[in-house]
C-alpha cells in the first residue's frame, strides 16, 4: 500500500474525477449562500443544493470538489468530541463527486472502487461495504459487477443507509465504504459487525443516490411517501482527514501531516518533550483542531462575536485558549500556532495567505479579551462548584450569570464542570438566555431601519425627554481627553435595550462624546466606554443622521445599562497615527499639484492608523 501526503491525496482525488469528465469546482465559503437553514456548510453538496432541486442550472452535469466544512451545531455537533476522540473535528475537508442527472449508482460505485484500489492502491480485501436493505441495484454493482465477496457487503436499514435533505425533498438510499482495521479477525462475522457498527470498521466514503422526492402526507395518504426524481443524482462525501490517516498508516487523524506541523508548533512554544506532549494530548488536539477552525472562519468573514455564526469563532478561540492554559500558556499564543495552519493549508487555500496578518490580529484580539475575563469567571465558577455536592448540577441561572456578567462562555463552564464531575442545567441556561433577550428587547424587529425611521424616532425621543438638545449629541471630535458622560440609549439589531451583557455587540448613544465618526475617508476613532464595573470596547463609529452619534462596540465586562454614568476614553495613539496619515494625504496632494499641475484633483482617500490611500484624477 502506497503512502501519500495529504496534498497528494486531495490532488489525486480531483484529478481522477476530472479525467472521468467531472468539472473541478472550488470550495464554497463556510457561510452558506442564501440558505438560512444552515449555520455553516457541513457537506460538499450544500453548494449544489439548488442544482439537485432543479432550481439552478449549470453548464456541467458532473462536478468534483474538496469542500471546507464545519460541524458545530445540531445533530452534527462534534465540538465536545474534539480532543478525546482521535477522529472528530469541528473543521474538516470533504472530498466529493457529483452527478446532476448524468450517471447513477453503477458508475458511482465503479468510480469509487477504482479510485480506492487503483489510484490509492488500497488492498481490496481491507474494504467492506454497506447498501440500503432493498437496494438490489447497488448490491449487484458491488457483488456481480466488481466481484466483491457477498460476505463483505451488508444490507442496512434506513437509520444508516437512507439519506434525506429534510422532512421533504430529495432523498435516497446510500452505500458506505468502510476500512477494515483488523483484517486478521477474518470475514465470517463482517456483516454482523457492520450491522452492529463495530469499531473494527472505519467509514471513509458515503455514496448518496438521490432517487426520490419525499412528499408530505395529504388526505389520501398516511405519513410520507416518495416520488421518483425526474433526473436522479449522485452526491458522495469522503473526509480528507480520514482517508489521509489510512494512506499514512496512522490510527489517529491528528498523526497525519494535516495536524502534526500544528501540534509540533504548539510543542515548540511550550518546550515540552515528546513524553510531556503525549501525556497532554487532549489539549494539543483541541488547539490543533480549533485553530484550524478559527483560521478558516475568519478567512471567510466570520469574526468572533456574541450571537449566531459569530459565536462559533469566539467559542473555538476561547476554548483553545483555555486548553492552552492547561499546558502552560498564560498569554496569547494562538496566532503563533496559526502560522503552522498557513503553512499546511495555504498552498491549496491561497486566500489564507492573503489575509494571514488580519486573521492573526483577530485571533489575538479575541484571546486578549478572553484573558481579561477568564480569571474572574473561573474563580467564581470554582466557588459555585465548591458549594455543590459531589455529582451535583450547576443551575442554568448561575451558568448564564457567568456568561452574561463575567464573560465566561457556556462551553467553558460546561467543560470545567464536567471535568470535575458536575453537570450543568443546559435547559435552564437556555431559558435564562431567552428571558434576558425578551426583557432587553433583543427580539424586537427593527422594521424601517434602512430608511432611518428608527434613528429619527430615537433622536426625537431623546430630545423630547430633555436628554439631548435640539442639535443632538454634544459632539467634540477635536478633543482627545476622557469625557464624563451618560449612556442615553443602547441599540442592537434595530431594537432599544435597557442593558447588555458581556459578549454582546451594541450601539451606544452618549450625551457627549469626543469620538470622531468616519467622514471624508478618515476612519473612526476607537477606544473604551467604562462605568461602574462595566466596560465596552469601541471599534467603530456611526452617524446614522445629523445630531446622532453611535459608538459600536462589544461589552467586555459587566452589564452596561441605560442611564449609567460613563467615561469615554479614546485610543489616543491610534488617533495620532490617523492624524499623521491625514496630514500625509494633504502633503501628497500638494506635491502632485506642484509637480504635475494645478489640474490634479483629489477624487477620494482612505486615512487609517496604519496606511493611507489617495485617489486622484489628472484633468487634461
Amino acid at each position: 500500500m502506497k503512502t501519500m501526503s495529504s496534498a497528494e491525496v486531495r490532488e489525486a482525488f480531483v484529478d481522477f474525477f476530472e479525467e472521468m469528465g467531472h468539472r473541478p469546482i472550488a470550495s464554497s465559503s463556510l457561510v452558506p449562500a442564501d440558505d438560512p437553514t444552515l449555520l455553516f456548510v457541513n457537506a460538499g453538496m450544500v453548494q449544489f443544493k439548488d442544482v439537485f432541486l432543479g432550481i439552478d442550472k449549470r453548464d456541467y452535469s458532473r462536478a468534483t470538489t474538496s469542500q471546507k466544512c464545519m460541524r458545530v451545531s445540531g445533530k452534527h455537533n462534534d465540538l465536545e468530541n474534539v480532543g478525546p476522540s482521535p477522529r472528530h473535528h469541528t473543521f474538516f475537508e470533504m472530498l466529493g463527486n457529483f452527478s446532476f442527472g448524468d450517471y447513477f449508482k453503477r458508475d458511482a460505485i465503479k468510480y469509487a472502487y477504482t479510485l480506492l484500489t487503483e489510484v490509492y492502491e488500497l488492498p481490496a480485501d481491507r474494504l467492506v461495504f454497506t447498501v440500503y436493505e432493498n437496494d438490489d441495484e447497488a448490491y449487484s454493482a458491488w457483488t456481480d459487477e466488481l466481484g466483491v465477496d457477498p460476505k463483505r457487503v451488508a444490507r442496512m436499514g434506513p437509520d444508516t443507509n437512507f439519506w434525506q435533505m429534510a422532512d421533504t425533498g430529495p432523498c435516497g438510499p446510500t452505500s458506505e465504504i468502510h476500512w477494515d482495521k483488523s483484517p486478521e479477525l477474518g470475514e465470517d462475522e463482517i456483516i454482523l459487525k457492520l450491522q452492529a457498527e463495530d469499531d473494527r470498521f472505519l467509514e471513509i466514503w458515503n455514496l448518496v443516490f438521490m432517487q426520490f422526492n419525499r412528499q408530505q402526507a395529504d388526505p389520501e395518504h398516511s405519513g410520507q411517501w416518495d416520488l421518483p426524481l425526474p433526473a436522479p443524482g449522485v452526491d458522495t462525501g469522503m473526509g480528507l482527514e480520514r482517508i489521509v490517516s489510512i494512506m499514512q498508516g496512522v490510527e489517529a487523524n491528528y498523526k497525519t501531516d494535516l495536524f502534526t506541523p500544528i501540534i509540533a508548533r504548539t510543542q515548540e512554544l511550550t518546550g515540552h518533550s515528546d513524553a510531556e506532549r503525549d501525556a497532554n494530548i487532549v489539549p494539543y488536539r483541541v488547539i490543533a483542531d480549533h485553530i484550524r477552525a478559527a483560521v478558516f472562519l475568519i478567512s471567510d468573514g466570520v469574526y468572533p462575536g456574541a450571537k449566531g455564526r459569530a459565536a462559533i469563532p469566539r467559542i473555538v478561540i476561547r476554548r483553545a485558549a483555555r486548553f492552552g492554559s492547561k499546558i502552560g500558556f498564560d498569554r496569547p499564543f494562538l496566532a503563533d500556532v496559526a502560522d503552522a495552519v498557513f503553512a499546511v493549508m495555504g498552498d491549496y487555500f491561497s486566500e489564507l495567505l492573503v489575509d494571514a496578518e488580519n486573521i492573526k490580529r483577530v485571533i489575538t484580539l479575541e484571546e486578549e479579551r478572553f484573558h481579561r475575563t477568564m480569571d474572574r469567571g473561573l474563580n467564581e465558577l470554582d466557588e459555585m462548584l465548591a458549594a455543590l455536592k459531589a455529582g451535583g448540577r450547576l443551575s442554568g441561572a448561575d451558568a448564564f450569570y457567568l456568561k452574561a456578567t463575567l464573560g465566561l462562555p457556556f462551553q467553558v463552564t460546561k467543560d470545567v464542570a464536567e471535568e470535575r464531575g458536575f453537570a450543568v442545567d443546559e435547559a435552564g441556561f437556555a431559558s435564562a438566555e431567552a428571558e434576558h433577550a425578551l426583557i432587553s428587547g433583543g427580539g424586537q424587529a427593527m422594521g424601517a431601519i434602512e430608511s432611518g425611521e428608527f434613528y429619527r424616532q430615537l433622536l426625537a425621543d431623546l430630545q423630547a425627554a430633555g436628554e439631548l438638545s435640539s442639535s443632538g449629541v454634544d459632539y467634540a471630535p477635536y478633543s482627545d481627553t476622557p469625557v464624563d458622560t451618560t449612556v442615553l440609549a443602547l441599540v442592537q439589531d434595530g431594537a432599544r435595550l435597557e442593558s447588555a451583557i458581556v459578549g454582546e455587540t451594541v450601539e451606544v448613544i452618549l450625551a457627549k462624546t469626543q469620538f470622531y465618526a468616519e467622514a471624508g475617508g478618515q476612519i473612526s476613532d476607537a477606544g473604551t466606554i467604562a462605568g461602574d464595573a462595566w466596560a465596552i470596547d469601541v471599534v467603530e463609529m456611526k452617524r446614522p443622521l445629523s445630531g446622532l452619534i453611535a459608538h459600536v462596540g462589544e461589552v467586555v465586562e459587566g452589564n452596561p445599562a441605560v442611564g449609567a454614568k460613563a467615561t469615554a476614553s479614546l485610543d489616543v495613539a491610534r488617533r495620532k497615527d490617523i492624524i499623521r496619515n491625514h496630514t500625509a494625504t494633504h502633503l501628497l496632494h500638494a506635491a502632485l499639484r506642484n509637480n504635475l499641475g494645478k489640474h490634479v484633483q483629489q477624487r477620494g482617500s482612505l486615512v487609517a492608523p496604519d496606511r493611507l490611500r489617495f485617489e486622484s484624477r489628472r484633468m487634461s
